[in-house]
């Protein structure tokens, strides 16, 4: 079998170009995925993404401790910048929620963390 020059460019070209399909696909599933982050000690907390838009996040807390505690929702944002919420101060046995919002020009929450 005799290959042409043009015939083997075409197929590295294909090859090149289906390696950089591929490695594109994988960032953008990855992007879509929400890891929630560690919850500080004293506090229960659920995290999440609102309900219609993705975007948003929110960290919903109780104090189980003893004393005052203060929280804030800590999202990473993909390509925009990070965005903490509005800090919140819990008295023992209260529950309260901080929220924040991802600019739309980004992928959307990539990460959803409570900070102290």
């Amino acid at each position: 079998m005799k290959l042409s020059m043009g015939s083997v460019s075409r197929t590295v070209l294909r090859g090149v170009v289906a390696g950089a399909a591929a490695a594109l696909a994988v960032p953008a599933t990855v992007a879509t995925a929400v890891t929630p982050g560690a919850t500080p000690p004293g506090l229960s907390c659920e995290t999440g993404k609102h309900e219609i838009d993705d975007y948003t996040g929110y960290a919903l807390c109780r104090n189980d401790g003893s004393a005052a505690q203060t929280f804030w929702v800590h999202l990473v944002c993909g390509w925009s910048p990070d965005v903490d919420g509005e800090h919140v101060t819990l008295d023992p046995g209260q529950s309260g929620q901080s929220t924040a919002h991802c600019a739309g020009l980004g992928t959307g929450i990539g990460e959803i963390s409570v900070r102290p």
